[in-house]
């Protein structure tokens, strides 16, 4: 295989389900009606949290970032997506590439560690209720909703710059639907001992510690829960938490898969482990976006009322 400079490098091809040609129009159809779910449901959740003042509080500020967070993730690859599921051979620029893999790995990184967050207020709010409007005032959810997105970005600028500086082989196409990380790693010709690094301290930054966070966070909150005597108060606690709790088993199970374990480019795997790997991120990156604004409407009174209340005012005013 051939050797070129990265500053020769044009573009990058993607092959998709190129191999596949007879699951390219379903899986468009799938993708496509999955994204304007997602569009929707978390727009629509936005909206509630906005003009519902019952729902300004830490927990809902969170869960506002997290829709727009899953906004800008799919629409950072999915329509990239779409396009490589009518086009045999995708060609995307290398700056082009680039870019994408910046956004979606940066929303990515950002949404693991607003996951944590997210669980030390639910502590704080089982644990310490008395004094929860104290100690998660404005300015100390504000703070750490911007960290999240300051680390995130922070991370995958050095992943993206590790990466840009890599030599490519002439050998220019990606086994993916989008630019990934690890797809364009295998494309390296030169050592990424580097790059596996950076992406070991990045799983542990953005992965292990938030995954830890929560998971200390869920000890100290089933062990309070379990302690209040009425069946309806252990319900009423864990009703809170059900909704994060879920979002996040389904969220971290996922991107273990694609992002525990780098892969260097000596271990590459067949063409149909490429395939596995690619419907594996694509199941990341669009069905938990989707499935996040039904789990915190379906298991959320305060959410469902706010929404019905929304339509009841729309229908009122298309009344009048």
């Amino acid at each position: 295989m051939g050797r070129t400079n990265d500053s020769m490098l044009r573009e990058f091809v993607l092959t998709g389900l190129s191999a596949h040609p007879e699951l390219q129009t379903v899986f468009f159809v799938l993708v496509l009606c999955m994204y304007l779910m997602i569009l929707l449901g978390n727009g629509v959740l936005i909206s509630v949290i906005i003009c519902d003042s019952h729902l300004h509080t830490p927990m809902y500020f969170f869960l506002c970032n997290l829709s727009f967070l899953d906004i800008c993730y799919t629409s950072s690859s999915v329509p990239l997506i779409l396009d490589s599921f009518l086009t045999v051979r995708k060609r995307v620029s290398f700056s082009g590439c680039m870019v994408q893999m910046f956004l979606s790995f940066a929303m990515g990184a950002t949404e693991c560690i607003l996951l944590g967050m997210m669980a030390l207020d639910r502590y704080v709010a089982i644990c310490y209720p008395l004094r929860y409007p104290v100690i998660m005032r404005k300015s100390a959810y504000v703070p750490m909703a911007a960290g999240s997105w300051a680390a995130g970005i922070v991370d995958s600028v050095v992943q993206t710059s590790l990466a840009m500086q890599l030599p490519f082989c002439a050998d220019n196409v990606i086994n993916h639907f989008v630019c990934e990380i690890l797809a364009i790693l295998k494309l390296a010709c030169a050592d990424i001992s580097i790059n596996v690094i950076s992406m070991a301290g990045s799983n542990l930054m953005v992965l292990v510690i938030p995954l830890l966070v929560i998971s200390i966070s869920y000890i100290f909150i089933v062990a309070t829960i379990l302690r209040i005597p009425s069946t309806e108060g252990k319900h009423k606690a864990f009703s809170t938490c059900s909704a994060h709790l879920t979002v996040v088993i389904v969220f971290f199970v996922t991107i273990f898969f694609m992002y525990a374990k780098p892969k260097s480019k000596s271990s590459a795997g067949t063409d149909n482990q490429d395939i596995i790997d690619a419907l594996i991120s694509l199941l990341y990156g669009v069905m938990t976006p989707m499935l996040n604004p039904l789990i915190y409407s379906l298991r959320n009174k305060d959410v469902k009322i706010a929404v019905r209340n929304m339509l009841g005012r729309k229908n009122f005013s298309d009344g009048i």
